[in-house]
C-alpha cells in the first residue's frame, strides 16, 4: 500500500556509451627503445664494432622480415575474418607499435648492413660479392621506400582517421589493406635479401 503519494520509480544511469578513448599514435613508452636502438648503432658505427654491427644487422633484417611476412601473409587474411569492432579494437592497440617498429627495424639493418660491407671491402669494385651487394642495395632500397614511404604513411593515416569523431570506416579499410598487401609484397622481397645475403655470406 501507499500513503497516496506518487511513487517516484528509481531514476538508472543512461545508456550512454563509454567515451571513446583517444588512440596514442606514436606510443612515448616505445621511444625510449628506439632511442637505445638508434644510440647503439650510432656507437657500434663509430666505434666499428663488428659483432654489435653484425647484431644490428642480423636483428633488425631478422624482425623486418618477420614482420613484413607476418603481417601480410598471416595476419591480414585473419583481419578479413574479424567482425568490424573486433578489427577496430585490434587495430587500435596494434597500429601504434608498428609507427615506431619499423623505422627502428629499417635503420638498424641498413645502417648496420652498410657499414659491414665497407669494412670487409665488399663495396669495392673489385670484391667478388660486389655485384650481389649492388643487387641487394636495390632491393632493399624499393623496400625502406614502401615501408618509409607508404606503409608508415598509411599506418598513421589509419590511426588519424580512427581519432576522429566520426571515422570514415571505408577510408580505414581501404588504408589498412594497402597496409597489408604492400606489407606481403615487402615481406616477398625479403626473401630475395635472404638469397642475396646468403650467397654473399657463402663466399
Amino acid at each position: 500500500m501507499t500513503d497516496g503519494r506518487s511513487v517516484v520509480p528509481a531514476v538508472t544511469a543512461p545508456d550512454v556509451a563509454p567515451a571513446r578513448r583517444s588512440i596514442e599514435i606514436v606510443p612515448r613508452r616505445g621511444l625510449a627503445l628506439v632511442g637505445l636502438a638508434v644510440v647503439f648503432v650510432a656507437l657500434s658505427i663509430a666505434g666499428n664494432w663488428t659483432w654489435a654491427l653484425m647484431f644490428s644487422h642480423v636483428v633488425g633484417g631478422a624482425l623486418w622480415t618477420s614482420l613484413d611476412l607476418f603481417v601480410g601473409l598471416v595476419l591480414g587474411p585473419i583481419l578479413g575474418r574479424l567482425s568490424p569492432a573486433t578489427r577496430a579494437e585490434f587495430t587500435a592497440r596494434f597500429m601504434p607499435k608498428m609507427v615506431i617498429i619499423m623505422p627502428t627495424l629499417v635503420m638498424m639493418t641498413l645502417a648496420a648492413g652498410f657499414q659491414i660491407a665497407r669494412k670487409l671491402g665488399d663495396l669495392s669494385p673489385g670484391s667478388p660479392n660486389h655485384p650481389w651487394l649492388i643487387a641487394s642495395f636495390c632491393v632493399v632500397g624499393v623496400m625502406a621506400v614502401i615501408a618509409l614511404g607508404i606503409l608508415e604513411p598509411a599506418n598513421i593515416a589509419v590511426l588519424s582517421e580512427m581519432n576522429k569523431t566520426e571515422p570514415n570506416v571505408e577510408r580505414i579499410g581501404r588504408l589498412m589493406r594497402r597496409f597489408i598487401y604492400t606489407a606481403g609484397v615487402t615481406g616477398v622481397m625479403q626473401i630475395a635479401t635472404l638469397v642475396i645475403m646468403t650467397r654473399v655470406g657463402s663466399r
